[in-house]
């Protein structure tokens, strides 16, 4: 099962994924949840225990519609899957929130911290 939880500040959307990203009722969360105004997204893969080619597809879906992607704090295992795939190439991967923060702060250029939060979750019987 997947749980997102979805912060948007400012320009920015942040999503703190806990669980798996695979193929099934998973990868459409996932990109539901990133359907956000933003075109600056964070993914906290803090939480995230696994990740197959349809959650890797996700990803490089998004970006290549145009969403700038950070990956935050991946699992050693997801962390493999992108090495092994050549994808930690692609993505840019922080190892803190506070890096990556200050790190899409910097480029957008704003400092007001402007708040909405929300919750994605795939149910096992959907």
């Amino acid at each position: 099962m997947l749980t997102i939880n979805v912060e948007s500040i400012s320009e920015v959307v942040v999503l703190r994924c806990s669980g798996r990203i695979v193929c099934g009722h998973e990868t459409p969360l996932l990109c539901s949840a990133m359907q956000q105004e933003s075109r600056n997204v964070v993914v906290d893969l803090t939480e995230v225990d696994a990740i197959d080619a349809a959650g890797v597809g996700a990803l490089l879906s998004l970006q290549a519609a145009g969403v700038y992607l950070k990956l935050l704090n991946p699992s050693r295992q997801v962390r493999g899957i992108l090495k092994a795939t050549r994808l930690n190439s692609i993505f840019e991967i922080c190892e803190s929130q506070s890096i990556a923060e200050t790190k899409q702060s910097m480029q957008e250029g704003r400092s007001d911290n402007q708040s909405e939060r929300f919750t994605f979750a795939s149910s096992p019987n959907a």
